[in-house]
């Protein structure tokens, strides 16, 4: 396990540890999504949080289709009817 102290700076913002950018791939200005789980804040990249989504959903997925390719076909659908 990977431990550093980071910092409480002015203004609540918190010192991230350089190597822990590194390893996250964040840069200044990158969005994070954050949690508090217990009495711990948890920290992940947008990207990281999206695929953990994008893999809880994947067992709700049909195998033999796209279901992007059914809304699609879905909107237009609604549009012609309009």
């Amino acid at each position: 396990m990977n431990i550093q102290r980071g910092k409480l700076v002015s203004g609540g913002r918190l010192l991230v540890p350089a190597e822990f950018r590194r390893q996250l791939g964040l840069a200044d200005g990158d969005a994070v999504i954050m949690e508090i789980v217990d009495d711990a804040l948890h920290v992940r990249t947008l990207k990281a949080s999206v695929a953990r989504v994008q893999e809880r959903f994947k067992k709700h997925a049909p195998k033999d289709r796209l279901t992007s390719d059914e809304l699609i076909a879905d909107r237009r659908r609604d549009s012609e009817l309009e």
